[in-house]
């Protein structure tokens, strides 16, 4: 198989269900007594855990704890910046868990105890587990731009975490007028959704080139020296939105180090930068309750064995999604992003059933499928496939690839529609 047809074998089955490669062998029906499963947080990760759990093996007592009575998802939210979709279209319920059989319970979790193997809710109730999956997903640093507080996000959003943030970031841009400068400013790497802030570049110029703003700027300010799909991205603003985007890199004082909410002023090592909207999107760290049952390391994240998902730090716990890294230091090489996030989930629960029947752990294969849109009929992609060896994750080159460069236009708008698709799937992969 060449590696076109190799890429494409792989975006088609991500299309049709973001599903990770894994046989998991079928449960013993003759369990002396219900396992307990545990999973907290309702995002990809976790609802998807909770769901394939319950597939592998009904008689599984499968409980996800999650405060909010609906999710909205990051994935195409930066379409929602440019008016092109509403945040209602990134929103679902939990229903479809509900239906398999699946607990939910509206609470936030305030203590894990991993000895005990004992989850505290608000409220002071308590769940027993036999597995934990952590998918908490993740917080910001806040103050790791000086300036920039949890107040401050109200004047100049990070709109990272979908939701009002998003809407105000929105308001903001719609505000614009001609001729005015849009700041993003990029945290520095690992974080959530590598491609992210590129994407959203590209969003806010198609708004302002077409509603008669098109001598507007948007300036990145990127700690970073690189980023995800930078040639696709570079050819697509360079051919839709010519002269509008201004890409500053770490190495050329692209790094805002402080910020003056007040007087709308980003301020780098040697310069200073003012824009009518500042979108400054802070470092990351796993979740705190993550942090706080002890499963982060040193970098604010939750290591895992690569075979099964378990916590380098305590037993039987399962960190999933944007909260846990996968490789070694400088460089975590798995990207942050739903359909790994899915994915790891599945490898966790085949992982936890496998154990819980005393049956051999299945051999993990990791897929992740990433889509981004330059403008509603212009997308591109990237796939990344993850093997384990020598209980290391390992990325197979052959097995995944990127969008072309040179390639007709008619390809730009077909991976815009399969990147609807893709939303659709694994939304209904996870949460139905």
């Amino acid at each position: 198989m060449n590696s076109v047809n190799r890429r494409s074998f792989i975006q088609a089955l991500a299309a049709v269900g973001s599903a990770s490669i894994l046989t998991v062998p079928t449960a013993r029906a003759s369990a002396t007594s219900k396992a307990r499963v545990v999973v907290v947080g309702g995002g990809f990760g976790g609802a998807a855990a909770a769901k394939y759990i319950k597939l592998m093996d009904n008689a599984i007592d499968v409980t996800l704890v999650e405060p909010n009575a609906t999710y909205t998802a990051c994935p195409l939210s930066n379409e929602v910046i440019s008016g092109h979709r509403t945040l209602e279209s990134l929103q679902t319920r939990y229903g479809g868990l509900t239906a398999r059989g699946i607990n939910i319970v509206q609470r936030w979790v305030t203590a894990v105890d991993p000895v005990k193997k004992v989850v505290t809710l608000t409220g002071g109730a308590t769940l027993s587990y036999d597995a934990l999956v952590m998918a908490p997903g993740i917080d910001f640093t806040w103050g790791s731009v000086e300036g920039y507080t949890l107040a401050a996000s109200e004047q100049m959003p990070h709109a990272y975490k979908a939701g009002p943030q998003t809407l105000l970031l929105q308001k903001q841009v719609m505000a614009m007028k001609d001729g005015e400068v849009c700041i993003i400013a990029p945290p520095p790497k690992p974080f959530r959704c590598p491609p992210g802030p590129y994407e959203r570049a590209a969003q806010i110029a198609h708004y302002l080139q077409h509603h008669g703003k098109g001598k507007s700027k948007i300036l990145i300010l990127d700690p970073n020296d690189s980023f995800s799909k930078k040639g696709l991205f570079e050819q697509a603003w360079k051919t839709l939105y010519p002269g509008m985007i201004e890409w500053i890199p770490g190495k050329d004082d692209g790094k805002v180090v402080r910020v003056n909410p007040a007087t709308h002023t980003c301020y780098t090592t040697f310069g200073e930068h003012k824009g009518s909207v500042i979108n400054i999107i802070p470092a990351h760290t796993a979740g705190k309750i993550a942090r706080d049952a002890g499963l982060a390391n040193a970098q604010g994240w939750c290591e895992v064995q690569p075979m099964t998902m378990e916590s380098t730090m305590h037993k039987d716990i399962y960190p999933v999604g944007d909260a846990c890294i996968a490789g070694e230091l400088p460089v975590y090489d798995m990207p942050k992003s739903a359909h790994m996030a899915v994915t790891q989930a599945k490898v966790a629960a085949g992982a936890i059933v496998a154990k819980i029947n005393g049956l051999p752990n299945p051999e993990p294969y990791y897929v992740n499928t990433c889509y981004s849109l330059a403008a509603p009929d212009y997308g591109f992609s990237v796939v990344h496939v993850y093997k384990v060896e020598a209980n290391k994750f390992i990325y197979v080159k052959d097995a995944g690839g990127i969008s072309p460069i040179k390639t007709p236009p008619i390809t730009r708008r077909l991976e815009a529609e399969y990147a609807n698709g893709w939303f659709n799937n694994i939304m209904a992969d996870a949460f139905v």
